[in-house]
């Protein structure tokens, strides 16, 4: 039998497409995050959303602002679950692993925002758990540093994390149990 699973939408939120900088191919990774939110739905697999809380009140991430809502592009629901985090790890000081051992979860498909940070350290945790972790390979994304474009440091994690950590698979290729 397949491990119970839940996709896990990363701090895709509003203050992270405002001002002039964007995710790199944002709009692609918001249709994309909106089309594995609709398998989820068809599987009934449990949808939980992450949300970063910035510390300062001047951050566009800042808790209960519009920037700290879920991007209005995508299909979020109030069933869905929703864990607020102020760390890169999803796990840490969270009520996560707590949902998901409440629903029995052991596969986490994983989706969403900063590759190098979030996404990065959500996945090497969740290995160190013991959960099997799917990352959608076309399914997170960043900004260009100063010293590697946006595009290689996706590249980079993608080929580093399922060296070891993650299994990677194509959003057109997920199929959510039925």
């Amino acid at each position: 039998m397949e491990n119970p699973s839940a996709l896990i939408v990363i701090d895709v939120q509003s203050g992270l497409f405002d001002g002039g900088d964007i995710p790199y191919k944002g709009n692609e990774l918001l249709k994309t995050i909106n089309e594995l939110i609709e398998k989820a739905r068809i599987s009934h697999t449990p949808i939980i959303f992450i949300q970063h809380n910035g510390e300062e009140e001047d951050s566009s991430l800042y808790p209960n602002t519009d920037g700290w809502q879920i991007h209005p592009a995508l299909g979020n629901r109030e069933e869905d679950v929703y864990v607020q985090k102020s760390h890169p790890d999803s796990f840490q000081d969270t009520s996560l692993q707590k949902e998901l051992e409440s629903r029995g979860i052991r596969k986490l498909i994983v989706a969403g925002l900063q590759t190098e940070y979030c996404i990065d350290t959500t996945c090497r945790r969740a290995y160190s758990l013991g959960y099997e972790v799917i990352l959608i390979e076309n399914g997170h994304s960043t900004y260009d540093s100063e010293n590697l474009s946006a595009e290689l440091i996706i590249a980079h994690h993608n080929q580093v994390l399922s060296s070891w950590f993650v299994t990677l698979e194509d959003a057109n290729e997920i199929a959510f149990p039925a």
